[in-house]
């Protein structure tokens, strides 16, 4: 079964993860293509507040990140593909603490899943991978290249 994810929503929940973070988003891809790489699902992760011209859908490996435009959210996103998917939405699994996004995604018969209870999963799943394969899935290359995506230079170190 494939995963709708709101992204934002997701990510305070996970160990080491924080909004503050200037790659949070490429962070949870991380976990993300982990989740793949041991389920074989699908993933679908939406992002809301994307930078002037970084709008738009990215394929990161085995995730689809899609970058909502600023003026709209990742939830009406999500409502807009769940409603995209008609009756084929009951096979997906919707992942949001928003209840609003849970009651639309009940209403489409998809199954969901709190933030919450998907990071316990995720952080499962980690916990049961094979000694010595990284757990974020991430390059530090990878890392550096969405800084740059996003005009960042240098370093992510940063005072918090």
């Amino acid at each position: 079964m494939p995963y709708l994810i709101d992204g934002h929503n997701l990510i305070p929940h996970l160990p080491g993860l924080s909004l503050s973070q200037l790659d949070d988003e490429m962070r949870l891809v991380g976990w993300l293509q982990a989740f793949h790489r041991q389920t074989h699902k699908q993933v679908e992760v939406y992002f809301d507040r994307a930078p002037p011209g970084f709008a738009g859908r990215r394929q990161v490996g085995s995730v689809t990140a899609i970058f909502v435009r600023e003026g709209l959210t990742a939830d009406e996103a999500l409502r807009r593909r769940l409603a995209g998917l008609g009756r084929a939405a009951r096979n997906w699994t919707v992942v949001s603490s928003d209840h609003q996004v849970q009651a639309e995604a009940r209403a489409t018969r998809a199954q969901v899943l709190s933030s919450d209870a998907f990071a316990s999963q995720l952080v499962q799943l980690a916990r049961e991978q094979p000694p010595g394969e990284a757990k974020s899935g991430v390059s530090e290359a990878d890392i550096q290249e969405w800084l740059d995506l996003f005009g960042e230079k240098g370093n992510a170190d940063k005072s918090e």
